[in-house]
């Protein structure tokens, strides 16, 4: 496998360097259009409709049209977009497992360790088997911002890109508003039918029946003569970069945990601050809320800062 991207996964002041690889292949069976006639290859050509000519790939912008005016877009515009320089897989939140809806799934990557020391990879890891949590993660890639499930497979850190809530269709049929009756009989039966039919999901015994039947046609036609010769028409592309270290993993733990902490204990003085002025009828119970909060002001100073932050946003 060849890595398609780099950069570092983070949540709170952790930072695990990572290569991300695609975890899925096509093994459908790579077919061209040829002349009926000659077999000549058929190709595509990407023509200006202005000047005519046949444009090379490296001289093609991109442009975006509202019906009346067109926005060219170049490669450097878009390099400059904050979101994609970013060359970080940000953790959001940690949520329950059962809470991913299988619909919203998209494409699947494998994340190596990317650092002399896979030590945060392995933290990670274990620690989102022990809880049985999934990660839910934001991070840029191909001049998009994606959303993605983060989750352990084997050993391995999986990342599951997720479709945004407005690319997944709601299902609205008026056929299935009318009301039906399923007698006992009926439900009964149903049932036995799919035991005789259950099992263990074993994905090996599937076979993609088509594709090896094309298999097998292709290789009777090259071994009956029926083939021309052909070029090779791909190359390989250089890998980028590697990533940073890991450095203090203890201390950056031991930090977001603070960190986290004291936003939580801030935000719940505030709101408890907030409802006993508005509920104390008396001045003893003014004084006592007045010094409970001095109390935790001193005990934690830093947690009004992300609480003021969070307001302002």
């Amino acid at each position: 496998m060849r890595a398609i991207w780099k950069g570092a996964l983070t949540f709170g002041l952790v930072n695990v360097p990572v290569k991300v690889y695609s975890a899925t292949e096509d093994h459908d069976v790579s077919l061209h259009q040829v002349h009926n006639k000659d077999g000549g290859r058929i190709r595509y050509q990407r023509k200006c409709e202005v000047c005519g000519e046949i444009v090379a790939f490296q001289d093609i912008d991109k442009a975006y049209d509202d019906g009346e005016r067109t926005v060219v877009l170049t490669k450097e515009d878009l390099d400059s977009l904050p979101a994609e320089r970013s060359r970080e897989i940000d953790v959001v939140e940690f949520v329950p497992s059962e809470q991913i809806d299988l619909l919203t799934l998209d494409r699947s990557y494998y994340l190596e360790p990317d650092s002399s020391s896979p030590k945060a990879y392995v933290l990670l890891r274990k620690t989102l088997e022990q809880t049985d949590r999934t990660a839910i993660v934001r991070f840029s890639l191909r001049q998009k911002t994606r959303l993605a499930a983060l989750r352990v497979r084997d050993d391995v850190l999986v990342l599951q890109t997720l479709l945004w809530s407005d690319e997944v269709r709601e299902a609205a049929f008026p056929s299935l508003d009318e009301p039906v009756r399923i007698s006992a009989k009926e439900l009964e039966l149903s049932a036995s039918l799919v035991e005789s039919f259950s099992s263990d999901f074993d994905p090996e015994e599937f076979k993609d029946e088509y594709q090896e039947e094309l298999r097998t046609l292709i290789e009777a036609k090259l071994e009956k003569g029926d083939a021309v010769d052909t070029a090779e028409t791909f190359g390989e592309q250089e890998e980028e970069e590697a990533g940073g270290e890991v450095i203090d993993l203890m201390a950056a733990l031991r930090a977001s945990v603070e960190k986290s902490r004291a936003a939580r204990e801030g935000a719940s003085t505030s709101s408890s601050g907030k409802k006993d002025a508005g509920t104390t009828a008396t001045p003893e119970g003014a004084a006592s809320a007045k010094k409970s909060a001095a109390e935790s002001k001193a005990k934690k100073p830093p947690a009004k800062k992300p609480a003021a932050k969070k307001k302002a946003s």
